[in-house]
């Protein structure tokens, strides 16, 4: 609670020191998005670059965790050639880190990042991310860890459609809204249902109020194409094995990460639990993995595609042509 507080004193602080900035009120703030191997990273640090005045926002749901290397892309310090990076490696990966989390956290950096003249890039593929940076949830109560570990064992045992035809039973409206294989917001919507007694999608419309910065993002997505992009997608996720996934897995659930944290269930590392469990052969879990990534690439398309303010960017982040397509949209 004390935490809290001083947490909150101190934003407000930031916020009116921002607030001595009026210049930056009208300036944009630059969303790069796009699947998964699209090129996001190199794209958005080259745009920091042309801007001369830019700091970087991760808004990838993986390359927070902290021990969470190989299979998360994240930016080498030579990929990031010299401009700062925020909300990269801070989660333990034994925290199930919300979006709305997330949210909180990225506003503050944009609040600092301008309070220092400088301007914000939001970087990676989780939309749902930016959705709840832009438009905020209600305040959810916390994960209880006891319910998340029974629903989980249910996913694993029925899949997760199985958890989707419970939530049907309890909150119709927010399972018509969600993809049957969408386990991660189901659950949500499950716990919230037995933690309150409450369902979801009639709590959801007492959100906050948007951040004054809202209007503010302009959202570039990459758009690749899809046969290309699934031929790195295939290409990466087999350098991940051959660069020690699974060790790196072993040292996580050595250390006591469990398996059914978010930062194992991600892509990569969910399948080697299973093998690890002995519930999948090495080959499968290889090609499972390519087979997740390749699925979630294609959700992210879909996804960003239902927003009509997206301007959408022809081809890979590391194209030359792509970047000279995204500088016309900038002004600098």
């Amino acid at each position: 609670m004390i935490f809290e507080t001083v947490r909150l004193i101190i934003l407000d602080d930031i916020r009116n020191r921002h607030l001595l900035k009026p210049q930056m009120k009208n300036l944009s703030i630059y969303s790069i998005v796009g699947p998964t191997a699209s090129g996001k990273t190199e794209i958005g640090v080259a745009l920091a670059l042309h801007l001369g005045n830019a700091e970087i926002i991760n808004c990838d749901s993986v390359q927070i965790y902290q021990g969470i290397e190989i299979a998360t892309a994240k930016p080498s310090a030579e990929e990031k050639r010299g401009v700062p990076h925020h909300l990269i490696d801070y989660v333990s990966p034994e925290i199930n880190y919300t979006a709305a989390a997330w949210a909180k956290d990225a506003s503050e950096k944009i609040y600092e990042i301008e309070a220092r003249g400088n301007i914000p890039i939001l970087v990676g593929g989780t939309g749902f991310y930016l959705r709840t940076l832009r438009s905020p949830f209600f305040e959810s109560p916390q994960t209880d860890e006891n319910l998340r570990e029974k629903l989980v064992k249910i996913k694993e045992k029925k899949g997760a459609e199985h958890l989707h035809k419970l939530l049907q039973r309890v909150d119709k409206t927010l399972a018509d809204k969600l993809f049957p294989r969408d386990y991660v917001r189901t659950m949500r919507g499950l716990e919230v249902y037995f933690q309150t007694g409450k369902r979801l999608s009639e709590l959801q419309p007492k959100r906050e109020k948007p951040p004054e910065f809202a209007d503010r993002i302009k959202i570039f997505a990459l758009n690749p194409p899809r046969d290309l992009l699934y031929e790195r997608i295939n290409f990466r996720a087999e350098k991940h094995f051959e660069r020690g996934l699974i060790e790196e897995v072993k040292q996580l659930r050595a250390v006591g990460v469990k398996d059914n944290t978010n930062a194992l269930g991600a892509h990569g590392y969910r399948r080697v639990c299973e093998y690890l469990r002995g519930e999948r052969t090495l080959e499968s879990a290889i090609e499972q993995t390519k087979q997740d990534v390749r699925n979630y690439a294609k959700r992210q398309m879909s996804w960003f595609r239902h927003k009509e303010e997206v301007i959408w960017l022809e081809g890979f982040g590391d194209d030359r042509k792509t970047f000279e397509n995204l500088r016309s949209f900038v002004v600098s």
